[in-house]
C-alpha cells in the first residue's frame, strides 16, 4: 500500500491509500471485448451498510489485496489503444482505498438512505480518471460502517463485479476462494466470416446504431432525482399474478413501470420507450461455459408504445408486449450477431437506441430497467456478519431514466429498487398507493 493521502472534507477525515495485488502482476494489455466496447464511459457504484460490529478497514484491505491477484485487471488502468479504443493496462497499479470518518458523531441509522442525493452520494467514491475500481469505507461513531465501491462499466457488468464482491468477502472471512474469474475473450470473439442472418441483423439495427449516426440524445432532466424504494414481496407477487400466466416477476414489474412512465409523460412525449438490459451468458453458452466469465455480456432491448395507448392497456397486455421484445433479444444468435456487428463497425463507437428513446426518438419518455436480482446481499459477509442494507447507485448522465430492482437484505422476498428518473416520474411512483413504498430507516435498520 503506497501513496497515502489525507484530507479533511465537510468535517470528515479521509485517508486514501493504494491497495495493490498481494502478488506481483506481469504488466500487459488486455483488450476489451466487442461487447465491452458497446458501453460508454460510465461509472457504477454500490454500497453495503454494516451495523456494529462492522468489518475493519485493515481486514478489508488485506482481503482486497488477496482478491486482486485473480482479479488483477481491476488493479490496472483503462487506456486508449492505437485506434483510440479503450483497453486495460494490467499494471498492478492497485485500487484507491479511502477510509473516512463520518463528521460530528453521526450515526449510521441517521443516514437517509431513501433520499440518495442527501444520504448516499457521499458514501460512494468518485473514481479517478483511468482507474478501474475505487473503494471507500466510512466509519460511524456507533461502530457501524458503509463499504462503497465504484467501478468502470466498460470493464465489467454487475454480474462480473458481483463475482468479485463474493470473492473479496470470502477472503475476508478466511473461507475457500470461489472459482477464479475467466478473461477468455475467445468466448465472445467475432466469427470469420460472419454468417448472413437477415432477421438477426434487422434486430441489431433496431437496437443499436453507430454513434455518428445516432439521433440527438434525449434532453437530460435538469433535476433528475435519485431514490431508493422498497417493494413488499406480496406486491411483487400481486404484480406477477396480474400480469398473467407465464410472465416473470421482472416482466410484470417492467410492464407496471411502463404504465407509470406513460402517466408521467408530458404532452410533448407522445411515445413511451421502455428498455430492458438482458444478460447473454446462458444464452450464448447454455452449458455454463460463461459462468465465470468476467466482462460485459449485455444487450439492451426495448419497446415503444404511444403514451395514450399504454394508459388504456391493462397490465397483462403490457406484460405480453414486454415478453415479446425481451424474448427476441434473449438468444445466443442475437449476442453472436452483436459481436460480429461491433467488429464490422470498429473502431467507430456504437450506442444503444433505447438510451435515445428507441423508435420514438426525441418525442419519447424513456426508461431502462436493469435487473439486480443477482446482487449477492446474502454473501457479503466480510467476517462480521451480513449487511443491514445494500444497494447499487447509478446516476448516469443520460436523458433516459434508470431503474434497478434488487433483493432486500432481509431475505424475505422484498425488493429494494434504485431509481434515477425525472421528478415527474418519481412523483407518479410516490403517489401510487402500492408497489413503490418509501424506504424508511426503520425498515433498513430493523
Amino acid at each position: 500500500m503506497v501513496d497515502e493521502a489525507t484530507k479533511e472534507q465537510g468535517g470528515a477525515h479521509e485517508v486514501t491509500v493504494t491497495v495493490a495485488p498481494a502478488l506481483p502482476v506481469q504488466g500487459h494489455r488486455l483488450a476489451l471485448s466487442n461487447l465491452d466496447l458497446l458501453l460508454p464511459p460510465l461509472d457504477v457504484s454500490l454500497f453495503f451498510c454494516y451495523l456494529h460490529p462492522a468489518p475493519t478497514a485493515a481486514a478489508l484491505k488485506e482481503a482486497l489485496a488477496k482478491t486482486l491477484v485473480p482479479y488483477y485487471p481491476l488493479a490496472g488502468e483503462v487506456v486508449a489503444n492505437a485506434d483510440g479504443e479503450p483497453e486495460l493496462l494490467c499494471s498492478g497499479r492497485g485500487v484507491d482505498f479511502t477510509v473516512a470518518t463520518a463528521p460530528g458523531g453521526v450515526e449510521l441509522r441517521e443516514i437517509r438512505l431513501g433520499a440518495v442525493d442527501e444520504g448516499v452520494e457521499k458514501l460512494v467514491p468518485a473514481k479517478k480518471a483511468g482507474g478501474v475500481v475505487a473503494v471507500t469505507v466510512t466509519k460511524f461513531g456507533c461502530g457501524g460502517a458503509v463499504v462503497g465501491c465504484t467501478f468502470d462499466h466498460r470493464v465489467c457488468d454487475a454480474y462480473s463485479f458481483n463475482m468479485f464482491l463474493v470473492a473479496w468477502a470470502a477472503a475476508a472471512r478466511g473461507s475457500p476462494a470461489p472459482p477464479a474469474p475467466s478473461f477468455r475473450r475467445s468466448l465472445v470473439a467475432p466469427r470469420d466470416p460472419p454468417p448472413r442472418a437477415p432477421s438477426t441483423e434487422a434486430l441489431i439495427d433496431r437496437l443499436f446504431c453507430p454513434r455518428s449516426a445516432a439521433p440527438p440524445p434525449l434532453p437530460v432532466a435538469a433535476s433528475s432525482v435519485n431514490r431508493i424504494y422498497r417493494i413488499a414481496a406480496a406486491d411483487v407477487a400481486a404484480l406477477k399474478a396480474k400480469a398473467g400466466p407465464g410472465r416473470t416477476k421482472l416482466e410484470a414489474f417492467t410492464a407496471h413501470l411502463w404504465q407509470l412512465c406513460s402517466r408521467a409523460a408530458s404532452p410533448r412525449q407522445s411515445q413511451c420507450c421502455m428498455g430492458v438490459v438482458v444478460d447473454g451468458r446462458t444464452r450464448m453458452f447454455p452449458d455454463g461455459a460463461m459462468k465465470a466469465y468476467f466482462g460485459n455480456v449485455l444487450t439492451i432491448t426495448y419497446g415503444v408504445i404511444g403514451s395514450e395507448d399504454i394508459r388504456r392497456m391493462d397490465l397483462a397486455e403490457v406484460a405480453d408486449d414486454v415478453h415479446g421484445w425481451v424474448a427476441e433479444a434473449a438468444t445466443g444468435e442475437h449476442f453472436r450477431g452483436l459481436v460480429d456487428w461491433v467488429e464490422a463497425l470498429r473502431p467507430k463507437p456504437a450506442v444503444a437506441r433505447a438510451y435515445l428513446g428507441g423508435t420514438g426518438g426525441s418525442e419519447a419518455m424513456a426508461c431502462i430497467v436493469s435487473s439486480g436480482m443477482s446482487f449477492p446481499v446474502g454473501k457479503a459477509d466480510f467476517g462480521t456478519g451480513l449487511p443491514a442494507f445494500a444497494s447499487y447507485h447509478f446516476p448516469w448522465p443520460a436523458g433516459a431514466g434508470y431503474v434497478m430492482p434488487m433483493p432486500s437484505t432481509r431475505g424475505d422476498g422484498d425488493w429494494v429498487v434504485y431509481v434515477h428518473v425525472a421528478p415527474e416520474l418519481a412523483k407518479v411512483m410516490e403517489e401510487e398507493p402500492t408497489v413503490f413504498r418509501a424506504l424508511e430507516n426503520s425498515y433498513a435498520f430493523q
